[in-house]
């Protein structure tokens, strides 16, 4: 199994400024030592400072470490770390401006990722979705992940799966069935989860969708164990070799 998302932090350290105290339950240090289980890991960033993605980079050392997607300045490509596990750069763009991705200023650092094989991790809304379809259709030899489906308003699934199915038709876009239960409305079950899976497993199948924990961040919904066993139930068995693993090791072309 590969966890294709999952996050480590230091508070006060390598840039570290976020979880803020009013996230109380996640408002420590998590290390590699206190992951829940014994799957491959792609370490994911939570910092926009290259301090934190050098921190990852030094745990890579870890067997279980099969990869990290760090942070750099875009607009400075020569700032992106040269590093066998570095498999992917995840601007954080969920708070920016929806166009974001249309800044020209940037067209370098995608090219530069591009070149070098490394897949763009997308921190983003429904809002940045346009944007990110004519990111995928001037870049088609970028590799763009979609983390946590875009995060989706399930008070607005309508909208939310009308923009997500923009990027279906590019084939170097993926999406990770990760960061979900967060997203849910206070008190709703799982089973508020089947419309937007649904929606997911039509655009993109079972070979552009992968599976990642969100761990920690995922403990404020839901244990790591219980959010794997509602995953593996919404995805039919004949599929679970893929989405658990296999995609993840294709498309960040792990060792």
């Amino acid at each position: 199994m590969i966890d294709a998302h999952v996050h480590v932090w230091q508070l006060g350290r390598h840039g570290c400024i976020w979880p803020t105290p009013d996230l109380a339950p996640i408002h420590r240090d998590f290390t590699l030592a206190d992951y829940p289980g014994d799957a491959g890991l792609i370490l994911v960033q939570t910092q926009e400072d290259a301090r934190d993605t050098a921190w990852l980079l030094a745990l890579a050392q870890d067997p279980r470490i099969l990869g990290v997607v760090g942070w750099a300045d875009l607009e400075r490509p020569e700032s992106i770390p040269a590093h066998p596990k570095l498999k992917g750069l995840r601007p954080m763009v969920q708070g920016r401006a929806p166009d974001w991705y249309d800044r020209p200023e940037l067209a370098a650092g995608f090219e530069a990722m591009a070149a070098r094989g490394l897949v763009l991790d997308a921190l983003v809304r429904p809002a940045h979705l346009p944007a990110l379809a004519r990111l995928a259709a001037r870049h088609p030899d970028l590799t763009i992940v979609v983390d946590h489906a875009a995060k989706p308003d399930f008070a607005d699934l309508p909208a939310w799966s009308a923009a997500i199915a923009g990027l279906a038709p590019y084939p170097n876009v993926a999406c990770k069935l990760s960061g979900l239960l967060t997203e849910l409305a206070p008190g709703a079950g799982p089973d508020a989860l089947r419309p937007a899976f649904d929606t997911l497993w039509r655009l993109f199948g079972p070979d552009r969708l992968l599976w990642g924990s969100d761990w920690p961040v995922v403990t404020l919904a839901a244990s790591h164990a219980d959010w794997l066993a509602l995953a593996q139930s919404l995805v039919p068995a004949e599929h679970h070799a893929a989405i658990f693993a296999a995609n993840a090791a294709r498309i960040y072309r792990l060792d």
